[in-house]
């Protein structure tokens, strides 16, 4: 059994239930709802909205990381995300992730009010993002992509995908520890649809038990991504349906963190789940 994590007023019993991080994207070009919540009185609706169907975790993002997206300056990043996470605190003590990969955003949405950092370069992209994590003693989240968000989807090829993935991993984690980051506070994410082909994605999730011998827990990102839509002929609104049915199966195996959009829908499906696995 691992460890419980405490984040903020939260604590998070890895192994014993299924927990729900809520995408809140301030972004004008994120691929399902990009220019949704730019606005601060819309974003703060939004994250009221997420806590009140059940959401664990609030993950708040200020630059768009779907294939081919332009790089955001810092700057405007932070612009984006801090003061969100500031009208957040005002009101709730929900746990609060930043997901950057940029040092100085991270610093920043930290000191406003951030819990976790969620790190889509698992600590290489900012040579400072390390440093950071450490010296502020935050949960990081560790995520698996071949390439970056301009060139990940050109071409992505794999011997052995789970066996590729667990390599970075085993390389990953011993680079955050040795930069001074507790290994309880450190959470791996396989990264679907970042450098993943078709196959990869659905092999990532069918086999996910395969990333639990780390003893660290485990996220997981299906919500509305291309191969849902590949296999349902929809677009990126419209796959919560397909997203649901990931849900629950990586419920039933346990996963220790589901990153969604339809945090209301979601929440439904584990609450069933949990309730057919504990029937004795």
């Amino acid at each position: 059994m691992l460890k419980p994590l405490k984040v903020r007023n939260k604590v998070f019993e890895w192994g014993k239930k299924t927990y729900l991080v809520g995408v809140l994207n301030v972004t004008p070009d994120s691929f399902s709802d990009g220019g949704l919540y730019l606005n601060p009185k819309q974003a703060l609706k939004r994250a009221e909205e997420m806590i009140e169907a059940g959401v664990d975790i609030i993950d708040i993002g200020g630059e768009s990381t779907r294939p081919f997206a332009k790089p955001v300056p810092e700057e405007e990043e932070i612009k984006r995300t801090i003061p969100i996470i500031e009208a957040i605190r005002k009101y709730w003590d929900i746990p609060i992730s930043i997901d950057t990969y940029k040092a100085g955003v991270a610093e920043k949405a930290l000191k406003a009010g951030a819990d976790v950092v969620n790190d889509i370069s698992a600590l290489r992209f900012d040579p400072r993002m390390a440093e950071v994590v450490a010296k502020n003693g935050v949960p990081v989240i560790l995520m698996h992509m071949k390439g970056n968000p301009q060139t990940m989807q050109l071409d992505p090829y794999y011997e052995d995908v789970l066996s590729e993935i667990s390599s970075f991993f085993e390389e990953r984690v011993a680079f955050a520890e040795g930069a001074g980051i507790a290994r309880e506070k450190i959470i791996i994410d396989p990264g679907l649809g970042f450098g993943k082909r078709f196959e990869d994605n659905l092999k990532i999730i069918k086999e996910i038990d395969f990333f639990k011998k780390y003893r660290l827990p485990i996220l997981i990102g299906p919500s509305r991504k291309s191969f849902i839509g590949h296999i349902v002929n929809k677009e990126a609104r419209e796959r919560d349906a397909g997203t649901m049915a990931t849900v629950a199966y990586l419920s039933l195996k346990k996963v220790d963190l589901i990153r969604v959009h339809n945090v209301a829908m979601a929440r439904d499906v584990i609450k069933v789940i949990e309730a057919i696995r504990e029937v004795r």
